[in-house]
């Protein structure tokens, strides 16, 4: 790829009960992806483990990792043996009782070029997540790795429009959403369709706003955290869209896959010149939008 074009590679997988499975499996992954010719490869949302965040126990703090921990450990020297970076999402231990759901942005050296900690946290019947994770304090930011300027965020994040314009500000090509995200069973037949399609809008909404790429990876498959549990299907449907919301790269609902996508920088300053927000944004009248309501 030129110096203007980089290649993103998604990895949408299903997880095994296996943590060190789930490393070995993202490891091959991100070989494949790399062989195919991508440069910035993103794993699911707590690619290591099933999402159990189904329920609220405490055992399962024992799932987490440090930022130096077996993930990283695994990853970079992959990400440096095949000259590539890779966001890789994790369920970070920061201290005895303080966890993030975390993202760590290795660059094509092994080396670590930046961490993101999840900012919005929710808290729906089976994502449980405020029980597990303290919100982020490292705010929205772009990182510069070798191949490219990009953003991390994570799934919950992918709602809010403030998350997704401050990253942009910040510079990022293309935002990476890795999302664990999926139908509760019993309301897929009614409202399945129309979760799914809201869950792209507001995604390639981002896009268009902000003139930029972005690239959201789920996995797949359908998990039981407890025995009996109805459980979660993850609804996969990963994608990249370009600075004009347009499907440039779409997977299946229920298959592992890896999708490819070129972020070329000359479409982001072409969509930009002739779409222009940033230049129209009335940055004096916004300050409201640190107050939680207009009371």
């Amino acid at each position: 790829m030129s110096a203007n074009r980089f290649q993103v590679g998604l990895v949408q997988m299903a997880m095994s009960e296996d943590p060190a499975q789930n490393t070995a499996t993202a490891a091959a992954r991100i070989a494949d992806a790399a062989g195919r010719g991508a440069q910035v490869i993103c794993l699911p949302e707590l690619y290591r483990t099933p999402y159990f965040c189904q329920s609220e126990t405490h055992a399962h703090f024992d799932l987490a990792e440090g930022l130096d921990g077996p993930s990283v450990q695994a990853l970079a020297p992959v990400a440096k043996r095949l000259g590539v970076a890779v966001v890789v999402p994790i369920f970070e231990r920061r201290a005895p009782g303080l966890y993030h759901n975390s993202a760590v942005v290795l660059d094509a050296d092994g080396g670590v070029a930046g961490v993101y900690r999840k900012m919005h946290i929710p808290d729906d019947p089976a994502f449980y997540e405020k029980f597990y994770f303290t919100p982020g304090d490292l705010g929205f930011k772009a990182v510069d790795t070798r191949h490219g300027r990009i953003g991390t965020l994570i799934c919950w994040d992918q709602w809010y429009p403030e998350a997704a314009r401050l990253t942009a500000l910040a510079g990022a090509a293309v935002l990476f959403y890795p999302t664990a995200i999926g139908w509760h069973p019993a309301e897929k037949a009614r409202f399945g369709a129309a979760q799914r399609d809201a869950w792209k809008t507001a995604q390639r909404a981002h896009a268009i706003a902000n003139g930029c790429y972005v690239a959201a990876v789920n996995r797949v498959g359908h998990e039981r955290d407890q025995p009996g549990d109805a459980g979660l299907e993850f609804w996969g449907g990963s994608f990249v869209c370009d600075p004009f919301g347009v499907m440039i790269a779409e997977g299946s609902t229920d298959q592992e896959e890896i999708l490819l996508a070129t972020v070329d920088l000359a479409r982001i300053e072409e969509t930009r010149r002739h779409w222009p927000f940033l230049r129209d944004r009335r940055i004096d009248a916004y300050g409201d939008l640190t107050r939680r309501f207009r009371d």
